[in-house]
């Protein structure tokens, strides 16, 4: 039901607000480009039609995306991609620079924000609304002003809730951070106070466009593993060694698309008891060797096994090795099919909340299979001098490390 509320309407705010942080001279900017599309913007601009302000302004927006936003739910496609990119491109018809929230879809109007982040280099004053349209129901808009270098920003939220319109939020900052990057990524942040709980306060919009091939290739074969909860992408690692690459993370990963259900190998319901399951050999086997080229000598030595029952010892992630809330997310920015019928991906780690596009890049060799199926190969991060560590990651627990925290109670 809630694919169908997506996309219900365009909500936006306007307002104006001060300030200019210390930090906001931050900024790394692909300047020659920036510069040659300041005569396209303004010719663009000309050949717009003239906004309404105000709630006018949101009320038009709505009406203008309502016939794409119907036809949407006679065919239960709310929310879907295509439909997410065709209610892009009418806002990008209508003047707007608007993208969704997940930076799946090529930006409309991103030669303005392009221009923006020029005119902030360049200390002019300007102004530029950004649309953000989150795959939620909701719908964010980004009131952005520059002048002297400082950029601040109305940020507000907002939805149809019990068919009304409803605002969840709205706030004004100075930028605390603002970085325009190679890579084609504005970054810009709200300041909070050390221990703040709150949402982190990092906004991450990707402006410049991307191959259409490298996006599919990312959502089949990267974003389904992602770096949450395991090394899979975080080391160097083939088929003919393994190396470190945690099987029992990646058991976590596949088990639900395997199985088509949650993993039921849960921790305990209290924090301070370590959980163990025996789990039988050709469920665990299943599940890895799906993505894997692996025999069970091998998968049974980067593991715990016992030959007498043919089960595999499984101790869920706990209190002592969960990771942090914040994570980054896999971009595929380059491919090339290899002669052995494998495909080499390149991919950017883009960490939103450390306001980087590119920590680092690495090498992902996949293998597709003639039933529609595929196996990953091997790993290879890219070395470069400027490749950040992996912040967010915790190792899973080793049993040594488990019974030093648990006891070694079952």
């Amino acid at each position: 039901m809630f694919r169908k509320q997506r996309l219900a309407v365009l909500l936006f705010l306007l307002l104006s607000v001060s300030g200019c942080s210390d930090k906001s001279q931050e900024n790394l900017y692909n300047t020659n480009k920036l510069q040659e599309s300041s005569q396209n913007i303004e010719d663009n601009r000309k050949e717009q039609p003239q906004r309404p302000n105000g709630m006018e302004d949101v009320q038009a927006i709505a009406k203008t995306c309502q016939d794409i936003q119907k036809a949407a739910v006679e065919h239960e496609a709310l929310g879907d991609f295509e439909v997410m990119q065709n209610i892009i491109n009418r806002l990008g018809q209508q003047g707007y620079a608007a993208v969704d929230c997940e930076n799946q879809i090529d930006m409309a109007g991103a030669e303005q924000v392009e221009e923006f982040c020029r005119q902030v280099e360049a200390k002019e004053t300007a102004d530029i609304t950004i649309i953000v349209i989150s795959y939620d129901g909701g719908f964010k808009k980004y009131d952005l002003t520059t002048k002297e270098g400082c950029v601040n920003i109305t940020e507000g939220y907002y939805t149809y809730k019990n068919g009304s319109l409803e605002s969840l939020s709205t706030t004004s900052y100075p930028a605390y951070s603002w970085r325009y990057t190679e890579e084609g990524y504005l970054f810009f942040e709200q300041y909070h106070m050390p221990g703040f709980d709150g949402p982190s306060g990092h906004t991450a919009i990707r402006v410049q466009p991307l191959d259409e091939t490298c996006r599919e290739l990312n959502r089949k074969y990267m974003l389904p593993i992602g770096y949450e909860c395991n090394n899979m992408f975080l080391l160097n690692w083939n088929e003919n060694n393994f190396g470190n690459l945690n099987f029992y993370d990646l058991f976590d990963v596949l088990y639900p698309e395997v199985y088509g259900q949650p993993l039921p190998y849960v921790a305990d319901e209290n924090c301070g008891v370590g959980a163990i399951y025996r789990i039988p050999r050709e469920e665990f086997e299943k599940v890895i060797m799906s993505r894997f080229r692996i025999d069970s000598e091998t998968l049974q030595t980067k593991t715990t096994y016992f030959p007498q029952d043919e089960s595999y010892e499984y101790r869920p992630r706990g209190l002592y090795d969960c990771e942090p809330p914040s994570y980054p997310y896999p971009e595929v920015v380059g491919y090339k099919e290899n002669n052995d019928n494998t495909l080499t991906l390149t991919v950017n780690v883009v960490y939103p909340d450390n306001n980087t596009s590119k920590v680092y890049a690495h090498e992902v060799v996949v293998r597709p299979l003639a039933d529609g199926s595929f196996q990953y190969v091997s790993n290879q991060v890219i070395p470069s001098e400027n490749n950040q560590q992996e912040s967010w990651h915790i190792n899973r627990l080793t049993k040594e490390e488990w019974e030093a925290f648990y006891g070694g109670a079952e």
